[in-house]
């Protein structure tokens, strides 16, 4: 039986023609090398080349890149995640003090004018600081940090840098309660700067107003008017301010007029106040001196007489 005899024989055969084939494809390779180094002919060739490889090449390495940009996706995300994070505590914390700073430079302003006001009463006056609020529609007082072992007692005035804010109704040995202008049981004397008119200023419905009835209605009193402290009373010292009058209408009965007025008090936002000391000049008759005869100057003129006629 014979074999099937194969036509294409291998490039590396024993035979002399494989060898042949081998020198021939050597020479030509070298031939190429040799011309491709001395003119560069086949540069084209390359170019050409790579241009039809370049798409595979793409392909090959795609994986590999978008794993690469994804990586750094990630990684560039959570940097940003963190540095958003580390600037918004930043952020925070710069407003905070900002805040801060805004808060003490307030506070160092109502220090100030409470300290030029505390230079120009020329009386007696302790600073004190608020540590608690009751705003109740019935209450509206507030609790200083000073009681009756600083030397506070009950009945006397308290204001900050703009007017009056009430009086020491109560005192503990390191706390005292302030019932407030606004407190529907309080009532202040007042008068109209601008007139010289007395009358009474009571704490109204509101935390911030205050209620003038029964005034004259030929009383002249306009919007805008300021309300000091007549000094009627003894609790008050003359002269602070104590509101400015915003509305005026006649009453029920059309025989008086009713005023508004609005406190010149920081009532809800001040944080130290001045406790005045009692007023000096009491308001009232002076006390009458005991009967024990007159005084040494009239006896001394009752008794120069008696001596001349001696003489």
């Amino acid at each position: 039986m014979s074999l099937a005899r194969n036509d294409s024989s291998p490039l590396f055969a024993d035979s002399g023609l494989g060898t042949l084939k081998l020198i021939v494809y050597l020479a030509a390779a070298v031939m190429l090398m040799v011309a491709d180094h001395r003119g560069d002919y086949l540069a084209h060739v390359r170019a050409a080349l790579s241009i039809a490889i370049e798409p595979i090449y793409r392909v090959a390495t795609l994986p590999a890149e978008v794993g690469h940009d994804v990586k750094l996706a990630l990684a560039d995300r959570k940097q940003l995640a963190e540095r958003n994070a580390e600037l918004g505590q930043k952020l925070m914390l710069a407003e905070a003090a900002l805040n801060r700073y805004a808060s003490v430079q307030e506070q160092n302003q109502r220090l100030q004018r409470l300290l030029d006001v505390q230079r120009s009463l020329g009386l007696g006056a302790q600073l004190a600081r608020l540590i608690d609020v009751d705003p109740g529609p019935f209450h509206r007082r507030i609790v200083l940090n000073l009681g009756s072992v600083d030397g506070l007692a009950v009945n006397q005035a308290v204001i900050d840098g703009t007017g009056v804010m009430g009086q020491i109704v109560e005192t503990l040995p390191h706390t005292s309660t302030v019932m407030l202008i606004t407190n529907p049981a309080h009532a202040i004397p007042v008068a109209i700067e601008r007139t010289g008119l007395r009358t009474i200023a009571k704490g109204g419905s509101n935390a911030d107003t205050l209620e003038l009835p029964n005034i004259p209605i030929s009383a002249d009193v306009k919007i805008g008017d300021r309300l000091i402290t007549s000094g009627l009373g003894g609790i008050y010292p003359a002269g602070f301010p104590v509101g400015e009058i915003r509305a005026i209408a006649n009453d029920a009965s059309g025989m008086f007029a009713a005023a508004l007025a609005t406190p010149s008090a920081a009532l809800d936002r001040s944080g130290e106040v001045l406790v005045l000391h009692e007023v000096p000049d009491a308001i009232g008759p002076p006390d009458l001196a005991p009967d024990n005869g007159p005084p040494a100057s009239l006896a001394g003129d009752e008794t120069a007489p008696s001596k001349a006629d001696k003489q």
